[in-house]
């Protein structure tokens, strides 16, 4: 059953006026790029902060002459973070609305289940939330001679090491206990912390599941505290994640969370309130303006939408930046070609300066991922938003941080 997010039509409504062009404006025919998630249910924040990013980047893009002489338009589906649904949204996009790429994918699960629709019809997708490791690596050669998918979002062999540092290295846990969903995000996310851990020779005191719309988390936590954990390693998203935080308060005992970048959603932040705090996470994007391009963008993104705290900063900005990063890619092939636009985007010429990073040959015929292990920062859960985890990240997140360039 999909939960009620009260920001959801507001938004929705916003999104229509912002990205409106009439056809005065353009004379040739709509570029169509298709935009999947979860608008509605529990990723929803993450979903519909993703489609307000995209909308915000097209915007910008069709008031400054379009693509090829062509504005881009987006055509919109709900995978409501379900495999099946996600598949049929899919074919949708490719067979009946003939779009010439799609960005988006929230969850892990759905992105494995509807991407090989896109390698099939050789059309781009730009996988800009879902971090599991696997997303870009369906399609390899030698069974693959070209792959589709691309990803501008810090995959989980990144962030599992860094929950591993966070915790092992930086706050000296010895006994941390793993608690991750039963989804394929959620399990594939356990699978790479604990081979983060092996290589620190540790082992989890104890590794627990949950599964989606869980509300008590009490078995899972009495065995995580009676193995004597001194910490929670998570992966799931932000509505059961609270329960976790409000089960430790129910039952009178604290422990610190760390966990992968959804912690950083609004459904964590909001349901766990003071629970939650001091919650540590890997982040692309915190907001906060450290550069001019992230300061407008917040502003942009403020003003549209009529908001102040975005429900989930990640999403949005990997949302906005993937629209840049495919439009450069439709320039330099001077065409809307699937296969074109793919060779364009394994050696993308053009700098593109998006709000995570500066994109300087983000990709290559071997290598789909935008975000190298330097670029993400930590954040922390304090009253009620996400500000950096320590001085260290915030001078980080000023600066320019290249994809494999060491700060």
């Amino acid at each position: 059953m999909s939960r009620h997010v009260p920001w959801a039509a507001s938004a929705a409504a916003a999104l229509f006026a912002s990205t409106a062009f009439t056809s005065a404006a353009f004379a040739a025919d709509p570029i169509k790029i298709g935009v999947s998630g979860p608008f509605t249910g529990g990723s929803a924040s993450m979903g519909v902060s993703m489609r307000d990013g995209v909308k915000l980047a097209v915007d910008e893009i069709n008031k400054a002459g379009g693509v090829l002489g062509r504005p881009l338009a987006t055509v919109e589906r709900d995978d409501e973070a379900k495999n099946e649904v996600g598949v049929q949204v899919t074919q949708e996009l490719i067979n009946k609305e003939h779009v010439v790429a799609t960005v988006g994918f929230i969850n892990t699960g759905v992105t494995l289940a509807a991407t090989r629709f896109y390698e099939e019809a050789e059309i781009p997708v730009f996988d800009n939330v879902a971090t599991g490791t696997a997303v870009t690596k369906q399609f390899l050669p030698p069974d693959y001679e070209n792959n589709y998918v691309f990803r501008n979002a810090a995959n989980d062999t990144i962030q599992s090491a860094m929950i591993v540092d966070q915790a092992i290295d930086k706050q000296h846990f010895t006994k941390p206990a793993i608690m991750a969903d039963s989804t394929n995000y959620g399990q594939l996310g356990r699978q790479d912390l604990e081979a983060a851990l092996a290589k620190k020779n540790i082992k989890p005191v104890t590794e627990e599941k949950f599964n989606i719309g869980d509300v008590d988390m009490t078995a899972q936590l009495l065995k995580a505290k009676s193995a004597g954990a001194d910490s929670i390693l998570t992966y799931g998203i932000g509505p059961e994640l609270a329960q976790i935080a409000n089960g430790m308060a129910k039952l009178g005992w604290k422990v610190p969370i760390v966990g992968s970048w959804t912690l950083s959603m609004a459904t964590f932040i909001d349901n766990a309130g003071a629970n939650g705090e001091g919650a540590v996470m890997p982040q692309t994007f915190i907001q906060a303006g450290t550069t001019a391009k992230r300061k407008a963008f917040i502003e942009s993104y403020q003003k549209a939408y009529n908001i102040d705290r975005i429900p989930s900063p990640v999403s949005a900005s990997q949302g906005y930046d993937s629209v840049y990063l495919l439009a450069a890619a439709m320039k330099q092939a001077g065409t809307t070609d699937g296969p074109k636009v793919r060779a364009a985007l394994e050696d993308l010429k053009e700098k593109v300066d998006g709000v995570v990073t500066t994109y300087d040959h983000p990709f290559s015929t071997t290598d789909h991922e935008a975000i190298s292990k330097n670029i993400p920062v930590f954040g922390i859960v304090k009253a009620g938003r996400v500000a950096f985890w320590s001085k260290d990240d915030e001078a980080a997140a000023g600066q320019v941080r290249v994809k494999g360039v060491v700060n």
